[in-house]
């Protein structure tokens, strides 16, 4: 009997050093980490980068509130794995049209990740009446020249709208005297950070307290300017035919009223709903046009769509 237990112990004693041994060899390690964060779906603790910067300008991550509201935006954006990929999707269609505006007008790529923000790449609509990708309010749109009413609202043309979103950052860089807090500025206008830099005494973006939403905000534009980045090291994976892409087009010159959209869409061999896709900005069925101004109609190019 003695024997027996004496063989069960040490058989037991076998199997604790056994599974010891294999704990420690798949604890994860910083040599196999980021093979495990690229290859599997397990959820792991994220590492922010030593060196940010949005337009130049570099994020204090030494601040340990800053480390962690960065890290905070770095997981929340990395593992809303849906969004992402739309992200990616989206960005691979709009970016083209948007990178040049922003170039033209000297304005820093990176604020191509502030209209990510904004819309999710999106024609969306806020409640305070924000609408477009770049989420410009009716007035605003106005003072820049664009055409805001029930018949044609120009914030959704996407090529008009970043002209005017850059026009906005332009003077708010002036008045503020640095890339980033033009950024929250055009979050919480130009004013109401002016008040509470003056407020608070301070000059820097990263030492405001502000409310919830212009606090996370510069910190998701940067975290989605990470995550777009380097998607591998991020766990996103994709093809290129994966992507969304923008859809070759012509434009037709209008300078009259258009009493019927589905005719004139017909009259190009698409419908009416392609027509809408292309030309958001057309808010209903017809074009009104009493003054006879001149409007630029995109059109898919023949084929594209059967």
């Amino acid at each position: 009997m003695k024997i027996i237990e004496k063989a069960l112990a040490f058989v037991g004693l076998l199997s604790l050093c056994a599974l010891f041994i294999y704990a420690l060899q798949d604890a994860p390690t910083d040599e196999n980490f980021e093979k495990k964060l690229i290859n599997d779906y397990n959820v792991y603790a994220l590492q922010v980068p030593e060196n940010l910067d949005f337009a130049g300008e570099p994020v204090p991550l030494n601040n340990p509130d800053i480390l962690e509201r960065m890290d905070r935006e770095l997981l929340v954006n990395t593992y809303w794995q849906s969004n992402g990929l739309l992200m990616f999707k989206r960005a691979h269609k709009y970016f083209p049209v948007i990178e040049p505006i922003l170039k033209k007008n000297g304005v820093p790529d990176d604020f191509k990740y502030l209209a990510v923000i904004e819309s999710g790449l999106t024609n969306a609509v806020s409640p305070a009446g924000a609408r477009g990708i770049w989420q410009i309010m009716p007035a605003t749109a106005r003072e820049n020249g664009l055409e805001v009413n029930d018949n044609v609202d120009e914030r959704y043309h996407l090529e008009k709208s970043t002209e005017v979103a850059c026009k906005y950052l332009l003077d708010a860089k002036e008045n503020l005297g640095s890339w980033t807090l033009a950024a929250a500025a055009y979050n919480a206008g130009n004013a109401g950070v002016s008040r509470r830099l003056k407020e608070q005494n301070v000059d820097d973006y990263y030492d405001l307290l502000l409310g919830e939403e212009t606090g996370r905000y510069m910190f998701r534009i940067i975290a989605l300017k990470e995550i777009l980045s380097h998607p591998n090291k991020y766990g996103f994976n994709f093809r290129e035919k994966d992507l969304y892409t923008d859809v070759p087009t012509y434009k037709v010159e209008v300078d009259t009223a258009v009493t019927d959209f589905t005719k004139f869409a017909e009259s190009f061999g698409i419908n009416y709903k392609i027509l809408k896709l292309h030309n958001p900005w057309l808010r209903e069925p017809h074009l009104n046009n009493k003054s006879r101004k001149l409007y630029h109609i995109d059109i898919p190019k023949k084929g594209i769509y059967q």
